[in-house]
């Protein structure tokens, strides 16, 4: 229950007002035009002269430092980074001689508290088998007899959290009745706070599919009737975002509890909120969870499950702090969006916490998940903001920003984060030239030669996500096939590409032939040369100067 999602596009602070009231342009492609009708939308040159001017006229193209204009592409723009980390526990490890002292202390009581654990947790599970037996309309509402048998498992829920440490739990406000205020969202530090609202108002949750397969505490949370969503499928989420309106306009289910930040923080502020528990258009009723503590950081950041709950048994007792806050409604005098609700909302939460709001998302998480398991000495720096700064510019998916890191992380970045022309020529498959410096160039927007993953992030999706890129790929991979076959042969690739690098032999021409032959079968075919430049956005490039020469040049031009 760590980590409950239902996502439409993520909440960030550019994107908040009303569509309407901002400038939009649409650009109408037609996928069905040919090569040529392409050459003359994209790729736009001045007009073709004579064979003596040539020379002139590459002249002039080789000051040209964006190497994407042909498609469209301006100058990149990479937001400055933040060294924030809301994911980070900041006790990870046991310090200090009290630290020590209490532990050594508390062991015995561990073992109580171990003890209890287990039979708390058993005899829920087993109430919970009993108020599930014969229930087989699992749509409908739990008939009431189930629900009365389910405060069983309930108690049991306390005395875990009692088993914990949480001895006694501060409270301020009250739960809205449930007929004003059918949907709950709560900040997300721990996974207690689901065992806390399982106990306190027995919601309906929102949770990912993966949590159903977990020994016990899958049955206990299937009887809470848990909306299951694949965070990567389109499809589960606005199936997710269906059965939240339906449960949320039936006073006979409990209400809705979601965790909008999508995964686990530490507490110390908060990421974006996605929207789909304001998608409805319900009141929801925020709760803020805080954890006050000096020597033991109670949230679930980069410590494991087993480490978090053997510090919690072995502390003499650990604070936890529930505020109820005024119910927020969608505006009834304009038409508000999910986005600027959950703007609102989270912006109350923030306030009532006393803490500040970053765009990190779970994307964010992944992010620095890649970066932990390649060991890198500060996985924090290949953290993006991706809710405002990436699929607010660029809608960048989750796992296409993960794949650009292993991408990024091959190349061997120092411990600063940051790569050199070399390593990224390397990765690439370029030859050191002048497009190579051209497309380096394009990254390192400080100048400074060399560039950090959120650069190369940046820029690779500044390219792919250009309205020409997919029909310029399309276009390239049928000019490099003189020979009328259906695929690309290592000599077809090595000629096409030699118009841009035109001094790259045959090892090096081998090597980038390797990179685009996804399958390994000698040849590349069309699902292999765009699968290749979707992966490597930036290798477009190669082709610019053969498309332009071709369809612009003439047969006799000369070559730059």
């Amino acid at each position: 229950m760590a980590e409950p999602d239902v996502t439409s596009p993520l909440l960030h602070k550019d994107r908040v007002s009303d569509p309407s009231n901002e400038p939009q342009v649409f650009i109408a492609i037609d996928d069905d035009r040919g090569s040529e009708s392409l050459s003359h939308s994209i790729l736009q040159e001045p007009p073709i002269r004579p064979d003596n001017e040539n020379d002139e006229m590459c002249s002039t193209r080789l000051k040209i430092d964006n190497p994407f204009e042909f498609i469209g592409g301006g100058e990149l723009a990479v937001p400055a980074t933040t060294t924030i980390d809301p994911f980070r526990n900041h006790t990870p490890r046991i310090e200090g001689v009290y630290e020590w002292l209490k532990i050594v202390i508390c062991v015995p009581i561990a073992i109580i508290r171990l003890v209890l654990f287990g039979l708390a947790l058993s005899t829920g599970y087993v109430a919970t088998k009993v108020a599930l037996i014969g229930w087989k309309d699992k749509e409908s509402p739990m008939p009431k007899w189930r629900v009365r048998l389910m405060w069983v498992t309930r108690i049991c829920a306390r005395c875990i959290l009692f088993s914990f440490g949480y001895h006694w739990i501060k409270r301020r406000g009250q739960p809205a009745p449930r007929e004003t205020s059918p949907i709950v969202v709560s900040n997300h530090v721990s996974y207690v706070e689901p065992i806390f609202f399982f106990y306190e108002i027995f919601p309906t949750i929102v949770a990912s599919e993966s949590h159903d397969s977990i020994p016990v505490v899958g049955t206990i949370i299937r009887a809470m009737q848990v909306i299951y969503v694949n965070r990567f499928s389109t499809s589960s989420r606005k199936h997710a975002v269906n059965e939240i309106k339906r449960k949320a306009s039936s006073d006979r289910f409990p209400r809705v509890l979601l965790f909008p930040e999508g995964t686990t923080t530490n507490g110390r502020l908060l990421i974006s909120f996605q929207i789909g528990a304001f998608i409805p258009g319900y009141s929801v009723q925020p709760v803020i969870v805080r954890y006050p503590h000096v020597h033991f950081d109670q949230s679930w950041g980069n410590i494991s499950l087993a480490r978090l709950m053997f510090r919690m048994f072995t502390q003499f007792h650990n604070f936890m702090e529930v505020e109820y806050l005024p119910i927020v409604s969608p505006l009834e005098n304009q038409k508000e969006n999910a986005a600027s609700f959950a703007q609102r909302t989270s912006h109350a939460m923030a306030t009532a916490l006393n803490v500040v709001q970053t765009s990190h998302s779970y994307g964010d998480l992944m992010l620095l998940a890649k970066a932990s398991e390649s060991k890198k000495e500060n996985p924090a720096l290949y953290m993006v903001e991706m809710a405002r700064m990436v699929e607010s510019m660029f809608p960048l998916s989750n796992s296409e920003a993960v794949d650009f890191l292993d991408t990024f992380l091959s190349m061997n970045p120092d411990c600063s984060g940051h790569v050199k022309i070399l390593d990224f020529c390397r990765v690439l498959r370029l030859k050191a030239c002048n497009l190579s410096e051209k497309i380096f160039g394009f990254l390192d927007v400080e100048k400074k030669g060399k560039i950090t993953f959120k650069q190369f992030l940046f820029g690779s999706a500044h390219v792919l996500k250009q309205p020409f890129f997919r029909q310029a790929c399309e276009l390239a991979f049928v000019e490099c096939r003189t020979n009328g076959n259906d695929y690309i042969s290592e000599q077809e690739l090595g000629d096409s590409v030699r118009m841009a690098i035109p001094d790259l032999d045959d090892n090096e021409v081998h090597e980038l032939f390797e990179l685009f032959d996804g399958d390994s079968d000698g040849r590349i075919s069309k699902d292999d040369f765009t699968a290749c430049l979707r992966r490597n956005p930036l290798l477009i490039a190669l082709f610019s100067s053969h498309l332009m020469h071709k369809n612009l040049l003439g047969a006799g031009g000369g070559q730059c």
